[in-house]
């Protein structure tokens, strides 16, 4: 069994999904693995991982859209806002959705469907520099 490790610098302009399959999948070919089992973990409170449709970019804006109203800025409820309006609605954002993904490694590639793609989930108004963790295990 062999293992390789590695993390991805996303930047991310502000709200929204930033699709990372392309950097993924050519680190995948690089480890020379073919069978076996992927890790992402995004190393941030305020945004998340999801596998998602890369077809049509409306999917993209309908889930902003729906978590945006879903999970709203400046609710009275909230106690944490030191760090702007934005940041509490993130956190609740990141707790409803998942921080970490387990892919299926088969013939050297993730077991993705014809229309599955990986995206970092940034649930902040504001861009930042996101680090998501890599981990595969296999032969």
């Amino acid at each position: 069994m062999r293992q390789f490790s590695t993390q991805f610098g996303i930047t991310s302009p502000g709200k929204g999904l930033i699709g990372f399959t392309r950097e993924v999948s050519a680190w995948l070919r690089e480890t020379g693995l073919r069978e076996g089992l992927l890790t992402l973990f995004v190393r941030h409170t305020s945004a998340s991982l999801v596998i998602q449709e890369n077809a049509d970019p409306d999917v993209q804006r309908d889930l902003e859209a729906f978590l945006s109203r879903l999970v709203p800025e400046g609710d009275s409820l909230y106690r944490h806002t030191l760090e702007g309006p934005d940041d509490m609605p993130a956190h609740v954002r990141a707790a409803l959705t998942l921080t970490q993904l387990s892919i299926p490694v088969v013939d050297g590639a993730m077991v993705l469907g014809t229309w599955q793609g990986l995206y970092l989930f940034e649930h902040r108004r504001v861009g930042s520099r996101r680090q998501v963790a890599a981990h595969v295990i296999g032969e």
